[in-house]
């Protein structure tokens, strides 16, 4: 023990595991269920089947790219120690079969993403059509399944280096993982990712001078969607890409639409454990799914933001929603919180507890909710009115008769 070589961590890139009070929750969201990338799966049984396509892949990827087999293999040999360097825990490998292992795998990520951007060239490939495609797209964004995104890139400029001058490889992974990038965010040199993962975060992230501050003051409380819409907080989708982008002005809450889907939860966990290992003071993806668990309480909640387009639900009932978003958060820990989420809350408390606000609501929702009560609520106010004139025009003659 004392006399192994210590691994000096990497600068460049840091790969962990999903921590245990995550993935205890939902080990399943965290493992892959069609192929292993890198050393933290390489021993499960259950995906040795696509080693077979791994090794039909990397044979086509050598003819591709008419690179030699041994040059690959030292460009690899001459990195190892910084590879191992990227991984949070001591990899068991001997140096032969964890050089072979990194190299299978990365040829494996470059000759898929070759194909999936000609898909109509190769059109009888499982990996690139559905339903596979999308299992092994999903594999590939696990934080337990990276590699790290510089040595990919190394073999790609080795492979192909007429293509990497224009951001070959970035665009690459834009285009093979172009469903997450909402907001449409262009492949350019200030585009500085560690792994897969760390894309797909990147995507959900605004611009960074459009970042908000951060405080060391969390959020305690917040009333539920349905609480605070009856005390009148109107709900709007929000027209910005970015789901992060909420806003409450004059009584309405703005959210950005979001879909709750079979990927949400696998997506939403991995990039949640991304930043709980490696952007622990810049949580902003954990943010807002704790803004929105706050918010939601109930089925009767999602059901409201349903209503409201807010959320589009594809998990097949209120339930299931409300499951899900309920436990996300279980076992996140929080050190920083953005500013205007916290003064959002305060507002949308002060808000519901401010009585004029409540009765208002109640009011509206008790006499004016729909057209027929509206109609009601109007005829009986004019017949009170014309009763009250009726009373005092009964009572002037017998006045004036005294």
């Amino acid at each position: 023990m004392v006399e192994r070589p210590e691994i000096e961590p990497s600068k460049q890139c840091r790969i962990y595991k999903a921590p245990h009070p995550l993935r205890k929750w939902n080990k399943e969201a965290y493992t892959p269920q069609v192929v292993s990338i890198g050393p933290f799966h390489h021993k499960n049984e259950r995906l040795k089947a696509m080693e077979e396509h791994k090794e039909r892949y990397f044979r086509s990827f050598v003819k591709r790219s008419e690179i030699n087999l041994e040059y690959l293999v030292g460009r690899i040999r001459e990195m190892e120690e910084s590879i191992r360097g990227c991984y949070e825990e001591t990899i068991d490998l001997t140096s032969d079969r964890f050089v072979k292992m990194i190299l299978v795998d990365v040829v494996f990520i470059l000759e898929l993403f070759i194909r999936e951007s000609s898909i109509s060239l190769i059109c009888d490939d499982p990996n690139v059509v559905e339903p596979r495609s999308t299992a092994v797209r999903l594999d590939l964004l696990l934080l337990e399944n990276q590699l790290p995104f510089f040595v990919i890139k190394k073999l790609y400029d080795l492979a192909f280096p007429s293509l990497s001058d224009y951001g070959g490889l970035l665009k690459l992974s834009f285009y093979y993982f172009g469903y997450f990038n909402m907001q449409f965010i262009q492949a350019t040199p200030n585009v500085k990712i560690e792994h897969f993962t760390d894309l797909i975060r990147t995507f959900q992230l605004p611009p960074l001078e459009k970042q908000a501050r951060r405080n060391s003051e969390l959020i305690k409380h917040l009333y539920s969607a349905t609480q605070l819409h009856e005390a009148g907080v109107k709900f709007e989708v929000g027209t910005s890409k970015c789901y992060f982008d909420i806003k409450f002005e004059k009584g309405v809450l703005k959210i950005p639409s979001i879909e709750l889907n079979d990927m949400t939860e696998v997506v939403t966990r991995n990039i949640m454990a991304l930043e709980q290992t490696r952007y622990i003071e810049n949580a902003y993806f954990t943010d807002y799914f704790f803004f929105m668990d706050l918010l939601i309480d109930t089925k009767e909640d999602v059901h409201l933001l349903c209503d409201k387009k807010i959320l589009v639900n594809y998990l097949g009932d209120n339930n299931a929603a409300t499951l899900m978003i309920n436990s996300l958060n279980k076992g996140i820990i929080w050190t920083t919180m953005r500013d205007d989420y916290i003064n959002l809350c305060k507002e949308l408390n002060s808000f519901y507890e401010n009585p004029w606000h409540r009765r208002k609501a109640t009011l509206k929702r008790e006499y004016f909710s729909t057209p027929w009560r509206t109609a009601s609520t109007a005829a009986a106010i004019i017949l009170l009115f014309l009763t009250f004139i009726q009373t005092i025009f009964s009572i002037i003659p017998a006045v004036k008769a005294k």
